[in-house]
């Protein structure tokens, strides 16, 4: 008898990763707002321990639904690695990304930071000998030649050309190369797991990784910067907001990456440019040049060919 749950599990991911795209939009909107009261690394704190409370109730959630309820299930030293691997990526990449938006536009540093996915793609090959297909390379191609139209120096009405902003550049490439090695790192704590569903493998990850990455983020700031955590706790509701979008976002990555390559998820994630695109121009009311437009086409195009593979 033929089983229908394959190729359910085939195409889920896909939704899963454009709702976590569009959510993550959501995070990084809040924590842009909070960077001004608390500092860099005080925003980025905020996404990570006010997720926590998220994250451990939908973790309880699964373990009550008949339909996704299983045992806690038997951690080891090989998951812990890599999900440590992926949480201090996470970290320095989200601090990295606050960064990049203070120097240029919320669409270009959303941009900037997307150029993980030719990294991932490397990273994975190394760590994990998963050799992404002719097709997925060349949407990583296309999707970054929009990534990088997106992020060049623009020419004005007056025909002059902004400068390059190299301290922009190194920290939406630091930001990627972070978010890249988070990637492996989850997918690689996902693989350690292979008997657990991967809605439970994704849940007890971002609880696990948010409860380190505020351990370690927040004593930093207790020791050097206690400013920002009382920032954090004043701006509270921003920071709920923040704390709630990441953790939902983080879900839906870890969930995706238990089910398909770090290299094509974070290939489709490549539409969080376009979900920023519109919160840049409708909400920020940030200029969008056709310089910008182009590499959005771009980005769109990459994707699409993902999809259509």
């Amino acid at each position: 008898m033929t089983s229908t749950a394959p190729a359910w599990m085939a195409w889920i991911w896909i939704p899963i990763v454009v709702a976590a795209a569009a959510t993550q939009t959501a995070r990084n909107a809040a924590q842009r707002a909070l960077v001004a009261q608390a500092g860099t690394l005080g925003a980025t704190l905020a996404r990570f321990l006010y997720g926590i409370p998220f994250a451990a109730a939908w973790v309880g959630v699964l373990h009550a639904l008949p339909a996704t309820a299983q045992p806690v299930p038997a951690f080891h030293g090989g998951w812990f690695g890599w999900l440590l691997l992926g949480a201090i990526g996470q970290l320095g990449a989200t601090a990295a990304l606050l960064a990049t938006m203070k120097q240029r536009s919320f669409v270009v540093g959303v941009a900037l930071s997307k150029t993980d996915a030719l990294q991932v793609a490397l990273f994975a090959s190394v760590f994990l000998a998963e050799w992404p297909g002719w097709v997925t390379v060349l949407a990583m191609l296309l999707a970054t030649a929009g990534v990088v139209a997106l992020s060049w120096p623009q020419t004005d009405a007056a025909g002059v050309t902004a400068r390059w902003n190299g301290r922009a550049a190194a920290w939406g490439l630091a930001s990627g190369a972070g978010f890249a090695l988070s990637a492996v790192g989850y997918r690689g704590a996902a693989l350690q797991l292979p008997d657990v569903s991967p809605w439970l493998s994704g849940a007890w990850g971002v609880l696990w990784a948010q409860s380190v990455q505020t351990l370690l983020l927040g004593g930093w700031l207790a020791w050097r910067s206690r400013a920002s955590l009382l920032a954090i706790v004043t701006a509270w509701r921003v920071s709920l907001v923040a704390g709630a979008a990441g953790a939902a976002a983080s879900a839906g990555w870890f969930t995706a990456f238990a089910l398909t390559t770090a290299a094509n998820v974070r290939t489709l994630g490549m539409v969080e440019v376009v979900f920023s695109f519109a919160v840049s121009h409708r909400f920020l009311r940030e200029r969008v040049t056709r310089g910008e437009l182009a590499g959005l086409l771009l980005v769109c195009g990459g994707v699409a060919l993902l999809l259509r593979s």
